[in-house]
């Protein structure tokens, strides 16, 4: 028998060693077999060769003293002997060791990965559009009942302003939605009204009819487009902030706790914030309205040669007051769907980081989706009627 002795007994407080006996590989292991001594017993243990070897045996029984790190290095070095073509026939340790070893050891050992098929067929196609719409009507029950609940809310703030209504948080959303959106609501429609007058003059030149350009981008501007741009513009800015802002006091329990002083959740969060939309876009479209002319008298000057009391005389004989009327009647709609639309999904936010994330995208998408259906359908009806 070839005994290889690979630790010193006065090195280290941890001794190994390897014995070969024709066909059987022995592993000896003593002392203390904890972290401390991990760094060189796993040195020894890659060094050691276990092959060429039908059978073994690990011999813990000198271990006094064995943790994780040393339980680790055992179960490793067992590995590695099986591997090798070798069956180990014994692996005895000490009576307070066994139990960590045995744990190690279970939680090793992991079920062979089942990767499930994919569902197929038609009875999974009904399945799943079963689902989706058993979805989309809880969510449509549930919008319809605080729709009806914020209706009533902003009535009754509406007739008894100072007892429903938080004036301060009233004040602060129409600056937060209206003052402080003025820079890119403005930029926008002054880019958007020089984009419009620049193509109406590209198609009217064909027939000598430049004039035009001015009732094309009054019309159009003051009816559909400034309104449409300015309630989009706001969808995103404010309608991703309420649901942000609303979900982010629902993960701090901010919301629970009002609810538990017996605060009413909605006059306080909901209410001011759609009134204050509804104030703020009604001016917002107004002033994109100006600011769009304006961008597309300047490109009519530029381009077309058309000074500014021509572009202003034929203005005035293009557009009337009902014009105008048409496009700000929109408004307060559009606000109030938006308004609602955040906070809805704001109270829906689950009590994580993750899902105000995920939910401040969903509002932005549902109010433009519903601000183009509503002006489309609007203008069709208002063009039916005459108006």
């Amino acid at each position: 028998m070839r005994n290889r002795p690979l630790a010193k007994p006065d090195e280290s407080l941890a001794g190994l060693r390897v014995e070969r006996r024709q066909n059987l590989l022995r592993v000896v292991a003593t002392g203390e077999w904890n972290v401390g001594q991990s760094p060189r017993l796993d040195a020894l243990l890659r060094d050691a060769n276990f092959r060429n070897a039908r059978q073994a045996e690990i011999d813990g029984s000198g271990i006094t003293e064995l943790d994780t790190a040393g339980a680790w290095l055992l179960l490793r070095s067992k590995r590695q002997i099986e591997q090798g073509g070798a069956h180990v026939e014994k692996f005895v340790l000490p009576d307070h060791c066994m139990s960590l070893v045995q744990t190690m050891e279970a939680d090793h050992v992991a079920a062979p990965v089942v990767h499930a098929r994919r569902p197929r067929g038609f009875v999974h196609f009904l399945e799943e559009v079963g689902g989706g719409t058993m979805h989309a009507l809880s969510q449509g029950y549930a919008l319809l009942g605080f729709l009806g609940r914020i209706t009533v809310e902003a009535i009754e703030a509406v007739l008894a302003p100072r007892r429903e209504l938080p004036l301060p948080s009233f004040v602060r959303q129409i600056e937060e939605t209206g003052l402080t959106a003025l820079p890119i609501v403005g930029l926008l429609a002054f880019l958007i009204g020089i984009v419009l007058a620049y193509q109406g003059a590209d198609q009217l030149k064909r027939f000598g009819a430049e004039i035009f350009t001015v009732d094309l981008l009054g019309v159009g501007f003051l009816r559909e487009l400034g309104g449409l741009v300015t309630a989009i513009i706001v969808a995103g800015r404010s309608g991703s902030a309420f649901t942000a802002t609303i979900g982010s006091m629902r993960v701090n329990e901010e919301v629970d706790a009002m609810e538990t002083m017996g605060l009413n959740v909605a006059e306080i969060l909901v209410i001011p914030r759609v009134l204050g939309l509804m104030i703020a876009l009604p001016l917002l479209t107004f002033f994109a309205d100006v600011v769009g002319l304006i961008g597309g008298m300047v490109m009519c000057y530029f381009d077309l040669g058309i000074t500014v009391p021509a572009f202003l005389r034929e203005l005035q004989a293009a557009i009337t007051v009902k014009t105008l009327v048409v496009g700000l009647i929109k408004a307060p709609a559009f606000a109030f769907l938006i308004g609602v639309g955040g906070c809805f999904e704001g109270f829906r936010v689950e009590r994580s980081a993750e899902g105000v994330g995920r939910l401040t995208t969903r509002p932005v998408v549902e109010s433009i989706a519903v601000i183009i259906a509503l002006q489309a359908g609007s203008s069709m009806f208002l063009s039916l009627l005459g108006v």
